[in-house]
């Protein structure tokens, strides 16, 4: 009794509540609205002022702009809850077995390298040069919008859609991790670095102590996230690396593993501050100037990227999928058909977040970053509309008995919007 009470306290009501897919997606939309409204009236200058606003110890190279504490500091809480995600799947969910998780997996693999392709294609026809550093930009998935889309306007299809989605983009995320520590990252401090990988080393002990202590956890990863950025590696990667030393599996006697222990404690403070702070901050493109609001539009850097995230995630999650399941022993989930990755495609080229970051990352200051930035909201914006129109059309058509066409016959399952769907993503 006690437990359910403290279940239903406010506060606990409010935690669900911004948890939530569709809270957490509007929120950050929101906070990108906001920005972008901003930025572009007149009182863009305050705007500017606040991002580039100082804060933080200088002593300890940490005297970084509002905008930039976004970036690699708030951030990194938003991969931290991805790398639990990771541990989870890999060890106890979607991704354990490699044949139910084939298809999404080489899918999302699809949903990168085409876009990354069409990108380079474009650039090198209309503007050959830096515009090229731009190439991973339209390579990200951005999990919370897309699951808040799936989750407003794919009521009554399958719940096993929206698993097959979260693997893809969990994935889709683990690939951006590795482009951006591999791609982004210059001048490595290696003696910071491993320092980095030994503070992680002890939050891993310390997390499976008999009890987690939060006040020895959180300096521990505050320090492992100051020592990354220290060295030169994009500071994010140390959200990642952290989470993936939580345990997956039960262990103590708990009945609960600590993955979804820390991801229903963490994930509130991710998706109700830091994604709309960060959107925030990385969506404020000021579009004013001789070519009109929508001149940046016209910039090659732009038209890549809108081209690749609608067009380019779509056809390589359908194009692989296609493939692998006509030429493998791999299947769809069951319930689950080609026709449903329609509207997946399109909610894969809803890049948003880690493409916002990627944008930064590639354009530091030069001319195409505002461009760049633009084109991912505009893209991601029409992803979206487009998902939500195909969820509606797959919604509402009849489906056979073997969607999946394995020769068993579908057995009946949850339907997103029924009650007990989850929300967390």
């Amino acid at each position: 009794m006690a437990t359910h009470a403290a279940a239903s306290t406010p506060f606990s009501r409010l935690v669900a509540w911004v948890s939530g897919d569709v809270v957490g997606g509007a929120l950050m939309i929101g906070a990108a609205v906001l920005a972008l409204v901003w930025a572009n009236s007149p009182w863009q200058d305050v705007y500017r002022s606040i991002s580039e606003t100082v804060v933080g110890p200088a002593a300890l190279h940490l005297d970084l702009s509002l905008a930039t504490w976004a970036a690699d500091g708030l951030l990194a809480i938003f991969f931290f809850v991805v790398g639990v995600e990771l541990k989870h799947e890999i060890v106890a969910g979607s991704l354990r077995n490699p044949r139910q998780a084939g298809v999404p997996v080489l899918a999302a693999v699809g949903g990168m390298a085409l876009p990354a392709l069409i990108y380079v294609g474009i650039v090198l026809v209309l503007d050959p040069g830096p515009a090229l550093h731009g190439w991973a930009i339209p390579t990200a998935t951005d999990i919370a919008f897309a699951l808040a889309v799936l989750a407003i306007f794919g009521r009554g299809l399958p719940a096993a859609l929206r698993v097959f989605l979260l693997t893809l983009a969990v994935v889709d995320d683990l690939l951006a991790i590795i482009i951006i520590a591999v791609f982004y990252t210059d001048g490595v401090d290696f003696l910071t670095l491993f320092g980095s990988f030994a503070v992680i080393a002890v939050f891993g002990l310390a997390v499976r102590a008999k009890k987690m202590r939060w006040w020895i956890l959180v300096p521990l990863a505050v320090v492992a996230w100051a020592l990354m950025h220290e060295s030169g590696v994009h500071a994010t990667i140390a959200g990642v690396l952290l989470g993936f030393c939580v345990p997956a599996t039960s262990i103590r006697g708990e009945v609960m593993p600590r993955t979804h222990q820390l991801e229903h404690g963490i994930r509130p403070l991710s998706s109700g501050i830091a994604l709309p702070v960060f959107a925030f901050f990385a969506a404020g493109v000021t579009l004013s100037g001789d070519a009109g609001p929508f001149g940046p539009l016209a910039d090659p850097v732009a038209i890549a990227i809108i081209a690749a995230l609608v067009v380019g995630k779509l056809v390589g999650v359908l194009g692989v999928t296609a493939v692998v399941t006509h030429t493998t022993p791999l299947r769809l989930p069951e319930g689950i058909g080609i026709r449903d990755l329609l509207p997946v495609g399109f909610l894969t080229g809803i890049g948003f977040t880690v493409s916002l970051l990627i944008a930064e990352l590639s354009f530091e200051g030069g001319i195409h970053q505002a461009p760049a930035k633009f084109a991912v909201l505009v893209a991601s914006l029409i992803a979206a509309v487009l998902a939500a129109f195909t969820l509606r059309w797959d919604a509402r058509r009849a489906r056979s008995i073997d969607m999946n066409d394995d020769g068993v016959p579908d057995a009946a399952a949850p339907r997103i919007g029924d009650g007990g769907q989850p929300t967390g993503g």
